[in-house]
């Protein structure tokens, strides 16, 4: 058991995995932004997080098809 205050290394990995996820989805975000006649405007930081969070559904969708 982890003891609060602290960081293990299963702590940092699930950390970075968040860090990774929540780039990705900015990553997507700015290509989307790149197609002509695409615009998110203040609506941005919306669309950062609905496709960080299609891409860790569909990440866990592959995960579980084994």
């Amino acid at each position: 058991m982890q003891k609060s205050f602290s960081w293990d290394k299963i702590t940092i990995q699930k950390a970075f995995k968040g860090l990774a996820i929540a780039g990705v989805g900015a990553v997507l975000t700015f290509l989307e932004e790149a197609i002509p006649g695409i615009n998110f405007g203040q609506y941005t930081p919306l669309a950062m997080m609905l496709n960080s969070a299609i891409f860790n559904a569909l990440r866990e969708y592959i995960k579980g098809v084994k």
